[in-house]
């Protein structure tokens, strides 16, 4: 798919865990919070990496950058991470240049998620790029290759369904309750932890259960009580959280701890209960599943709940393919332009040396003449890059271009 590369596109690299060899705990183990990058992004100089960022999420972490080896990537990622390098080695996947780009691409369109077309995957990237960007680690070549693939992610959203339907983890969940509880409005939800993944669950909940019986826990509780005010729901301090627990019959949580929130003891001899776990790492301890009456489920489990919605997106798939095919190649054409880049630039260089040497044979210098030079100069340099890359001869194109310009003056 990529043919004529610099030599940077085989220092790109991507590693990383994701649902199809671990389940939620393990990838726990190697989920970056906000703070870790900031950490990581900080050690990233002493690991001889320059050029990256880092995807963690519900379903993945991975580690993307310009480097030697995999191996300053994750050794970089593995000091900052709970999990350690020997493990994190046992279960990821390396991948590495033109394999590399096109994990990126199909990882951004949806193509990679554990729901089919998730399309939430996009804002993840972008934040995540943001945070390395504001820090210096998004330079020429990553800009261009993620610029690349936000453009083909929002083809793919605009031009197929791929991502048409509802269909994510958060809304899985409500998917599973609707089928599974009855007598929905009689029975008490707790929802613990108010950031986006809780907030889309908690209008999900109102919008298709069609219920209010809704108490909202979050670390911060002026956040909870403004969520709540603003839907009609109730809120609650998380030091009540034990007593949450007990009254009520489904317990949603979506918080973002690096340790359990909810302990097997918080539910011996609460009764029956249906936990959902939508926290990577767990938020809910696994142990709690082995009470009598308590049903856990967590992103893996939800994310096997298919529909007819999920097979209409699985025709989508050669569309999509097709799409991000088309920017792959137009990635490439900017790659083979950069081999050039050099050359451009001396040519350039040296066009403004020969008016400048002219004008001073000349003596004569005026404003509004240097402006027009400088445009003369610069459209040769258009017509030169545009020779370079379709006949792929700099030398003779360089002797050309010069002679193009002094023809603009003869």
């Amino acid at each position: 798919m990529l043919t004529q590369h610099n030599h940077i596109v085989n220092e790109f690299w991507i590693a990383g865990v994701n649902y199809k060899r671990t389940d939620a705990c393990a990838r726990g183990e190697f989920a970056i919070n906000p703070e870790q990058y900031n950490q990581l992004l900080s050690l990233a100089p002493d690991f001889g990496v320059k050029d990256l960022f880092v995807l963690s999420t519900c379903n993945r972490t991975e580690i993307y950058g310009i480097a030697e080896t995999s191996e300053h990537l994750t050794n970089l990622l593995c000091n900052v991470c709970h999990g350690n390098k020997e493990t994190f080695d046992s279960l990821a996947y390396v991948k590495k240049g033109n394999e590399a780009i096109e994990h990126l691409f199909k990882v951004a369109a949806g193509l990679d998620s554990q729901i089919l077309g998730d399309f939430e995957i996009l804002g993840q990237i972008k934040i995540a790029v943001k945070q390395a960007k504001a820090k210096g680690f998004i330079n020429t070549y990553l800009e261009r290759l993620l610029n690349c693939v936000m453009q083909s992610s929002k083809s793919v959203k605009t031009n197929t369904e791929l991502s048409g339907g509802t269909v994510s983890v958060s809304f899985a969940a409500v998917q599973f309750i609707k089928e599974n509880v009855q007598s929905i409005n009689e029975k008490k939800i707790a929802l613990v932890g108010t950031g986006k993944i809780g907030k889309s669950t908690c209008r999900n909940l109102i919008h298709y259960l069609d219920t209010h019986n809704i108490t909202l826990l979050n670390r911060t509780a002026e956040t909870a009580f403004d969520m709540a005010k603003e839907l009609n729901l109730k809120s609650a301090p998380i030091e009540n959280l034990s007593a949450e627990i007990s009254s009520s019959e489904i317990i949603i949580v979506s918080t973002n701890a690096q340790e359990p929130v909810i302990l097997k003891e918080h539910l011996v001899g609460c009764g029956p209960k249906l936990i959902i776990d939508l926290s990577v790492p767990c938020n809910v301890d696994p142990a709690a599943a082995s009470l009598p009456g308590i049903t856990l489920l967590n992103v893996d489990l939800l994310s096997r709940i298919k529909d007819e919605t999920l097979e209409k997106r699985k025709l989508e798939v050669p569309k999509a393919l097709n799409i991000i095919e088309e920017h792959i190649a137009e990635f490439n054409e900017w790659c083979d332009m950069r081999k050039h880049v050099p050359v451009l630039k001396e040519v350039k260089n040296k066009l403004k040396s020969i008016h400048i040497d002219a004008a001073l044979l000349q003596n004569c210098f005026n404003t509004k003449e240097e402006v027009a030079k400088e445009q003369t100069i610069q459209s040769v340099i258009n017509v030169l890059a545009t020779k370079m890359r379709k006949y792929n001869a700099p030398g003779c194109h360089y002797i050309e271009a010069i002679n193009d310009y002094i023809a603009y003056h003869a």
